[in-house]
């Protein structure tokens, strides 16, 4: 009996640090995986990296300052942002156009105000022409009447009706979705606080969102312009005193 127990300890201990080290061997070929949160947050990031937001200032730098908020909370995020007055829009097309070519650029998203907001159409279709689809482009009260022509998943043109803004109209080369929202009821909104309004920024920053991470838009509350209502379209000559003041 002695014998036979010896035996049986003479074969584990050759046999057991085998089995560890086959063991062992497995575990290190298994693949590791990542958390689904872990990997929802590193798919989050990727797109936010691949995406650029240009956003448009009016006539004078020191009267959209709510931009820069706007900017703020989407590099908070991870969102690449570029900021400058409106009338770089088209050097911007360029350098917009530029990185989407090289690959580092997916997701083009264009914000103006006041008179940002009025080259916002000039700026779309440029990029239209330069084969760049602009995923989402969101006009704050431009104080000309404009027209929509080129290519553009959305367009939202959100507007104080009582006040300097104007809807956009859709020329019959758009390709896309035009939205004209009428934000005059909106509290404490008009055209020289519409980009600083709390209530703006928060939806800007949704509809932003929800291109790049895929979360649900915003729901809107205001009054969006229906087809064959009236209204009074100001020509950039009408409006020069409104966009004097921004």
């Amino acid at each position: 009996m002695n014998a036979y127990r010896g035996h049986t300890g003479l074969v584990g201990r050759h046999l057991f640090p085998r089995l560890r080290t086959i063991a062992t061997a497995l575990v290190l070929l298994l693949p590791i995986v990542a958390s689904p949160a872990q990997a929802a947050t590193e798919s989050a990031a990727a797109r936010a990296s691949t995406a650029h937001v240009y956003l448009l200032r009016g006539v004078l730098n020191i009267f959209s300052l709510g931009l820069d908020e706007i900017a703020a909370k989407l590099r908070a995020q991870g969102i690449p942002v570029t900021i400058t007055n409106y009338v770089f829009w088209s050097s911007l097309a360029d350098e917009a156009a530029a990185d989407y070519r090289s690959g580092k650029l997916k997701t083009v998203i264009l914000v103006g105000h006041s008179s940002g907001a009025t080259y916002l159409p000039d700026m779309v279709e440029k990029l239209d022409r330069l084969g760049v689809p602009v995923k989402l482009a969101i006009g704050l009260d431009s104080v000309f009447h404009t027209s929509l022509s080129g290519r553009v998943g959305r367009y939202i043109n959100f507007y104080v009706a009582n006040g300097a803004g104007t809807p956009v109209e859709r020329t019959r080369g758009f390709q896309g979705k035009l939205e004209n929202v009428n934000v005059q009821n909106v509290p404490g909104v008009g055209h020289l606080t519409i980009e600083k309004s709390q209530i703006m920024q928060q939806k800007v920053v949704g509809e932003i969102d929800a291109v790049v991470f895929g979360r649900p838009a915003p729901a809107t509350a205001t009054h969006r312009r229906q087809p064959g209502e009236a209204t009074v379209p100001k020509s950039r000559a009408a409006a020069s005193a409104a966009a004097a003041r921004n």
